[in-house]
Order: structure tokens, then C-alpha cells, then sequence
């Protein structure tokens, strides 16, 4: 029998509440008016402004469903999913950081960690701290358990040792999920996820790297050189590390693919603008039938995975078996962005193919949907293994 949930949602997937509208609204008035006009200048640079940062904390985007009493929005999965594809509608870097703030760090921690944990943590990435998840290694990609990061206990706890590669937000980050391995005999039962502080003896942000797109959001190395931890700093059981990483990772999935939506529906504003207001032979370029196939199969495809994200993150709402709906939507948003950004730059023709206009920017920003949280053939290996049953 197939483990795809058929749950009937209560309201058509694309109907939102009115809370959802407002949240929404508000997000898409920051991105236009605030993070917009530097959106060039932060690519090129290849660096997020930190007052754009201390806005988005302002305006409780990297605390969303934080609950309140730790000083977060205490909203839902559902509205994270919508700020992220609000932000990447501007700038998929924003989006990404707000992405990994959510659906990542402060998720694992909710779910995972002691009430004193939550204390400490979540009441600073809810206000004022960028999170980080570290799990990828030189040596594990798609293989994301092949760790060799290790954690060697000692008489006050653990000492860690390792690198870490493509950590998203590391350069800003304050606190670091890092997973790694107590007992290398035990394999994946082994590995143990770590709250780690910034400013820890032996902790250092390593090389930065000069990245294709999604440039203003930082992808850095992390060394870790006898890393003195203490029990108090593992978060869920010792070994328990794969679980926390596999649960939390297919939640993320859902964001990327909301990230790649939001990137889809920026790069078809664009081609859009530019038809009604090109002219060759006397006419619109919108007004030739060629073009308007390609807008119309760009709408139709963006439909179609908002779909699918919005059905993932109501399914995870609600608790239902949503795993394959993640990979699905990951895997298919992933794709769609890719060809819908392109599209976008052809319509455009020569001036999209330049950096004077966005639609180049949001090419280079979609390649990666179909590699980072997981390749799209490691989506189509879950969702063959979620049919097969």
C-alpha cells in the first residue's frame, strides 16, 4: 500500500485565512520596499546587510512559529512557507536565511531539545541570533550520515573535532546544530546533534564560499578543533542524531520548495512587465502567440507547485504523513524554477541576459534548488520508496 496521505484538506489549498493574508501582505510590502532596492548590490557583494537582517528580527520573520513565550510569533509551518516564498519573489538570498532560521534550527530545537535548552536558544534566534544547521562534510553529501566529525567524551563532557562544508548562514551565525558521531563503530546510531555556540574555544568560521547564485547568503567551512562541550550542549539522546536530521530535513524540504516557487513567480513578475511594454512590428511582444505559450506554461507550472507546497505545509500542520508530499514538491519546484527563470531571460532576450535587469540574477539563484537538502534524485529515490511502500 502507498504511503502517499490522501487527507482532504478543509479549505482549498490555495485559500488562505485572513491572518495568513495580512501575515502574508506584510512580508511582500518588506521585501518590495525594504530588501529590493539593495538586492544587486548585496549579489555583487556577496554579503546580507545586517540592517536588513535586524528588520527581518523586528518584524518576527526568523522567529515565526517560535512560540511566544519565548518571544516568537507563535505562528505556524504554514506561515513560514509563505514568508520564504514572499522573500524569494525579491531575493531567494533572504529567503534562504529565513528559510534555515525556521524550518531548520529553531524547528529541531522545539522539537528536540530539554525546556532549559528551549529557554536559552529560542528566545535568542527568535530576537537577535541567526542559526545554523551544520550536518554536510567533505565527505558526505547525498550520503549525509558518512560523518567524520567526531565527539570523544571526556571527564566534563565531549570534545569536538571535525570540518564542516556549504553550512548556510554561517557567517552570521550565533548557534550551530552540529551533528556528529560519538561512536563511529555504531554508524548512523552514532551520530549525536550538538548546540553550539560562536564564541566556544577551538569553534572558528572557516572559508567562505564565492557562490554561482544565491550570493548574499553566506555558505562558509567550519572547523572545529577539541571543541570543549558539555552534556548540556547535546541536544535530543546521544545516537540520536540521524533521526533529529532526517525529520528536520524533510520540513526543510518544504521550505526550498517554497523558496523555488517564490524565485518562479519573481522571474514570470518580470517576464511580464517586460511583454506588455517591448514592442517589435508595431506590437506588444505580449500580443504574439508565441510568447504568450511561454507565459501561459511558465503560470501553469508556478499553479501547479503552489499546489504542492501549500498542500505539504498544511499536511505537516495538521500532523498527517507528509513526507512524500516534501519530496515531491521539492523535487518538481526545484525543476520548474529552474525552467521558469529561464524562460524568463529568453523573453526578455538580449537585456535579459545582462545584469541591468533581475531575471538573470534569479537564473543563477535556481540552479541550486536541485542540489541543496537533498539532490532531486534523492527525491525521486523517496518518493519511489513512498509508492513502493
Amino acid at each position: 500500500m502507498s504511503h502517499v496521505a490522501e487527507v482532504q484538506p478543509t479549505a482549498p489549498l490555495t485559500v488562505l485565512q485572513e491572518e495568513e493574508i495580512l501575515f502574508q501582505n506584510s512580508v511582500r510590502r518588506f521585501a518590495r520596499e525594504r530588501l529590493a532596492p539593495h538586492v544587486r548590490e548585496m549579489d555583487t557583494q556577496g554579503q546580507f546587510r545586517r540592517d536588513l537582517l535586524d528588520e527581518m528580527f523586528s518584524l518576527g520573520l526568523m522567529g515565526i512559529d517560535i512560540k511566544e513565550q519565548y518571544g516568537g510569533q507563535g505562528g505556524t509551518f504554514f506561515q513560514s512557507v509563505l514568508a520564504i516564498e514572499e522573500l524569494a519573489k525579491v531575493d531567494p538570498s533572504a529567503s534562504v536565511i529565513v528559510d534555515v532560521q525556521n524550518t531548520l534550527v529553531s524547528n529541531a530545537i522545539e522539537r528536540w531539545a530539554t525546556p532549559e535548552q528551549k529557554q536559552k536558544y529560542l528566545s535568542q534566534l527568535a530576537t537577535r541570533n541567526v542559526g545554523a544547521y551544520a550536518l554536510s562534510e567533505p565527505g558526505s553529501g547525498s550520503d549525509a550520515f558518512a560523518l567524520s566529525t567526531r565527539a570523544v567524551p571526556d571527564d566534563h563532557g565531549y570534545r569536538l573535532s571535525g570540518r564542516k562544508l556549504w553550512i548556510t548562514n554561517a557567517a552570521e551565525a550565533a548557534i550551530f546544530l552540529v551533528f556528529a558521531t560519538v561512536d563511529p563503530s555504531a554508524g548512523y546510531r552514532g551520530i549525536t546533534c550538538f548546540l553550539v555556540e560562536r564564541h566556544t574555544p577551538g569553534f572558528s568560521v572557516g572559508k567562505k564560499e564565492d557562490k554561482l547564485g544565491i550570493r548574499a547568503s553566506s555558505t562558509c567551512e567550519l572547523i572545529l578543533e577539541d571543541v570543549p562541550l558539555s552534556p548540556a550542549q547535546v541536544m535530543g539522546e546521544i545516537g540520536k542524531g540521524y533521526k533529529i536530521a532526517i525529520e528536520t530535513l524533510n520540513e526543510g524540504r518544504i521550505g526550498i520548495a517554497a523558496q523555488m516557487l517564490g524565485l518562479a513567480e519573481g522571474a514570470l513578475e518580470h517576464a511580464l512587465t517586460y511583454a506588455r511594454e517591448r514592442k517589435q512590428f508595431g506590437k506588444r511582444i505580449g500580443d504574439f502567440q508565441g510568447v504568450q505559450f511561454e507565459l501561459a506554461e511558465m503560470a501553469t507550472r508556478i499553479e501547479a507547485g503552489r499546489l504542492m507546497v501549500y498542500n505539504a505545509a498544511r499536511l505537516r500542520d495538521a500532523d498527517e504523513p507528509f513526507v512524500a508530499q516534501a519530496a515531491m514538491a521539492k523535487y518538481f519546484c526545484s525543476l520548474m524554477a529552474e525552467d521558469v527563470a529561464s524562460q524568463a531571460v529568453e523573453i526578455l532576450g538580449g537585456v535579459g541576459f545582462t545584469r541591468d535587469y533581475p531575471v538573470e540574477k534569479l537564473y543563477r539563484d535556481a540552479k541550486i534548488g536541485r542540489i541543496y537538502e537533498g539532490t532531486s534524485n534523492m527525491q525521486r529515490v523517496t518518493i519511489a520508496k513512498a509508492l513502493l511502500g
